[in-house]
């Protein structure tokens, strides 16, 4: 049972699910009170289990193909039976705490929003020059869920520095498997790209996202 949970929380992409789950409670605080914003971290949370193992799943050949044997899947430390079991009881704990949390009707839609682009990405887009998109799309609905479910609408700025640090890190994450994606034919934008241009990639729009997060604050 240990290896099996330890397996789930690699499989959910842990370090990226804790650190959107962080912003996704810091950014709640300013509109929510401490234990709303738990509420609404938790929906986030159970969400990022969908999109981390739904990934995980729809790799899983790849993986195997590639011998990325740190993959839960691959190593066997979880099967796919309970991956997909664990993914159904996801989506549907997520959808309820989202609608029982202050989030609402409204949040939630955007939310799954968010869901439904990171789905797409790991279904289809992620092998297409459209990589990038979904990105865009699901942090983007992060500050739009949160703000308009407090009856208010997020700072332009805010958005869209979501949407410009989002994007740098996909450019950033799929370097260390760039090689063998080229070779399983799974060409999303960075791997047209190249490596070089995909850390430029990275490193501009990472500074155009600070840029856009100290012009906001001065502004405002």
């Amino acid at each position: 049972m240990r290896s099996q949970v330890a397996g789930l929380l690699k499989a959910s992409h842990f370090g990226p699910t804790v650190l959107v789950v962080s912003i996704t409670f810091v950014l709640s605080l300013t509109q929510f009170s401490a234990l709303d914003s738990l509420v609404i971290a938790v929906a986030i949370l159970l969400g990022q289990f969908v999109v981390g193992w739904t990934n995980d799943l729809v790799d899983f050949p790849s993986d195997k193909a590639a011998k990325r044997l740190k993959k839960p899947l691959v190593s066997g430390a979880i099967s796919e039976s309970t991956l997909r079991i664990c993914i159904g009881i996801a989506l549907l704990s997520a959808l309820i705490v989202s609608l029982l949390s202050p989030l609402g009707v409204s949040g939630t839609a955007i939310h799954f929003l968010g869901l439904l682009s990171a789905t797409a990405y790991n279904l289809k887009l992620k092998a297409t020059m459209l990589s990038v998109v979904p990105y865009m799309v699901s942090f983007g609905a992060l500050p739009c869920a949160i703000y308009i479910a407090a009856g208010a609408n997020p700072p332009n700025w805010m958005v869209l520095g979501f949407i410009l640090f989002a994007s740098a890190f996909h450019f950033l994450n799929v370097l260390k498997d760039m090689e063998s994606d080229i070779d399983q034919d799974v060409m999303g934008l960075p791997q047209v790209i190249g490596r070089k241009k995909s850390i430029v990639a990275a490193i501009v729009l990472a500074g155009l996202g600070i840029s856009d997060v100290v012009l906001g604050n001065i502004t405002t």
